[in-house]
């Protein structure tokens, strides 16, 4: 077992392993170079079935030197570099409460596990570190271990690490996390149910961004093709919401402060505004930063919650001390510096700092008609019209509607809460049901919602369904087989229900709020309903009255031209990861970090089989 102090990294000595299935000559060219007895990967991870490809060419080139030796032809001695970089690119590393598919409540993990990949094939090293919530059977104990302050205590944390996608995949293992969470990764990381916080989640963040830190520098990565050792001090890190805004504080008092990570940067991704992290000013002092950083949290707002007087707000510090802000979609950009009510009272700080926002991808392997194994019938551009009337009649079948491919169906999957509108939705339902349309709502949340969800069928037994629990391929069911999805968010940053709709040929009804405005195009990709109130306390009936206008309006459209060319336009697009991964590699490299080079255009490696392996 390695055990360091947190930032006083001494690494111990690199092996390359020959132990595996290798014939005998190459035995002994390992024997030649003297690496008979190393090992590939650093202790503690899983043993490699297959000899890493970057050690492979590094050792054909040692036995190259050899020979040339020999024969006179080289006269130095050939030692590999304790770090092999075989492409130009940058060292990224992105910092989240969730990583998708490990960790997901929304849209947070799905960046994570679907925008790092992308950067990864653009050459990129890429690292994400997320907390270990759970007994992920693919991720396995480096047995680096290190001690890090939280509070007025030291705790001990690991590092548990997977390769996937071409992305370094870290898991931060300490009880705090896995005792708290595990099984319950979909819903119990931020708190014991939705609406809870655990209280001590200023001390589990606190740790993670610490841990965080620490990775670059202190674990031996050796799974790359083209990548080998410490990721190094030349790192940019994508902090991700919140629970990681301490992270460009940590890192100015606790290593620049020191000469560590000179040319390091932070860019502070925003994906909801709504959720700050304000705790109590005396908190301040769980945090373990100079006073000089005070000012950067100092917060005061009109609420009693979660605590009445003055405040620390952990966003507002990430927002200052970070080196670029950023969100998941440019309409979303424009809303938070708005005013008070979109950017959620830290509109004048982004407008001091500024915000720019890049459009989220999808992950294209995952959500794929042509070979979804959740649905019947594989289709494409080519023949969506053929398959989609099919996938119908097996998902009314699936949900106990009549079955009737005539009849035009809309589908609406999202959480049971007010920011996805499905409150405005249930109070709409009697403004258009009496059409000739069928609905049907899958989701999850609030009980009061999904009690309302559940009463549909007694409602409208001919036309709607409600069905309130997590089931993915029904989800995926409803995607390929509904003619319309229904989004009517009263804010979204970005949203990726209309990305797998419009990818299936599932025309979007959307709120123009967020990224919905900029993904969903009037008329050509879909119907927008107009800007929903932003007020959660109260369904506004100009809301409802929108909904139900717009859906009238939809299905009149039905069965024509207009909706055919609607559906072509929608699966013509390339909603993947690989445009915003561009966009991202540009603002990166802006930041100037050294050594960093822009990438190559490569293509994403697509997973081999299901990755959300979780184990109970």
């Amino acid at each position: 077992m390695a055990t360091v102090n947190a930032s006083h990294f001494v690494p111990r000595s690199s092996n390359v392993s020959t132990r595996g299935s290798f014939t005998s000559e190459s035995i002994t060219n390992f024997a030649q170079i003297g690496l008979r007895n190393q090992n590939i990967t650093h202790n503690g991870l899983k043993s490699l079935n297959k000899l890493d490809m970057l050690q492979l060419r590094s050792n054909a080139k040692a036995i190259a030197f050899q020979s040339r030796r020999k024969t006179g032809q080289e006269t130095n001695i050939y030692r590999p570099s304790s770090t092999i970089r075989c492409q130009s690119g940058m060292n990224i590393v992105f910092v989240g409460a969730e990583v998708g598919p490990w960790s997901k409540t929304g849209g947070l993990g799905d960046v994570l596990g679907g925008l790092p990949p992308a950067m990864a094939a653009n050459g990129h090293r890429v690292m994400t570190v997320s907390p270990r919530h759970d007994q992920y059977k693919d991720a396995w104990d480096t047995e680096v271990v290190i001690e890090i302050k939280v509070g007025d205590r030291i705790e001990t944390v690991r590092y548990f690490h997977c390769y996937k996608r071409g992305v370094d995949r870290v898991f931060v293992d300490h009880p705090i996390f896995l005792e708290k969470v595990w099984g319950k990764t979909d819903s119990k990381i931020y708190g014991p149910k939705t609406g809870d916080d655990y209280l001590d989640n200023q001390l589990r963040f606190s740790l993670f961004c610490q841990a965080a830190l620490e990775a670059p520098r202190v674990l031996d990565l050796n799974s790359s093709e083209y990548f080998s050792g410490p990721y190094g001090d030349n790192v940019v890190f994508i902090a991700n919401d919140w629970h990681t805004a301490l992270l460009p504080c940590y890192l100015k008092t606790m290593y620049k402060s020191r000469g560590l990570y000179k040319s390091a940067k932070v860019v502070f991704c925003i994906h909801n505004i709504s959720y700050q992290g304000r705790f109590a000013s005396s908190d301040f002092s769980l945090l373990n930063l100079p006073d000089q950083f005070k000012s950067s949290f100092d917060f005061i707002d009109g609420y009693d919650k979660p605590f009445k007087g003055k405040k620390i707000n952990w966003m507002q510090a990430g927002i200052l001390e970070s080196d670029r802000v950023i969100t998941v979609s440019p309409h979303y950009a424009q809303e938070l510096v708005s005013g008070a009510d979109k950017g959620v009272e830290l509109d004048f700080i982004l407008r001091k700092t500024g915000i720019i926002g890049i459009v989220n991808g999808m992950d294209v392997q995952e959500w794929n008609p042509s070979a979804d194994k959740y649905i019947a019938v594989k289709y494409n551009a080519t023949t969506v019209m053929a398959a989609k009337p099919l996938l119908k009649e097996a998902l009314q079948a699936a949900v106990g509607l009549p079955v009737d491919a005539n009849i035009p169906l809309i589908g609406f999957i999202g959480r049971l809460e007010e920011q996805k509108g499905s409150d405005i939705l249930a109070e709409a339902i009697p403004e258009f049901i009496q059409e000739n349309v069928q609905i049907i709502v899958l989701g999850t949340g609030k009980k009061n919602m999904e009690k309302q969800l559940e009463m549909l069928e007694t409602l409208y037994p001919d036309k709607a369904r409600g069905v309130a629990k997590f089931n993915v391929p029904l989800a995926h069911m409803i995607i390929a087989g509904a003619d319309f999805m229904m989004i009517p968010s009263r804010f979204e940053p970005c949203g990726l229900i209309q990305l797998h709709a419009m990818r299936y040929g599932t025309v979007p009804i959307v709120a123009s709020t967020g990224g919905l405005v900029d993904t969903v195009k009037e008329g050509y990709t879909g119907f927008q309903m107009g800007a929903f109130n932003v007020d959660c306390e109260a369904v506004d009936p100009v809301d409802v009255a929108a909904i139900a206008t717009t859906v009238k309006r939809a299905i009149t459209t039905y069965g024509t031209p207009a909706l055919i060319e609607m559906i072509q336009n929608c699966m013509a697009q390339d909603l993947s990861w690989k445009g915003p991964a561009k966009k991202w590699e540009q603002l990166l490299l802006g930041l100037n970090v050294a050594g960093s080079e822009p990438g190559i255009d490569g293509e994403e490696i697509a997973p081999l089989a299901k990755e959300n392996v979780a184990t109970p």
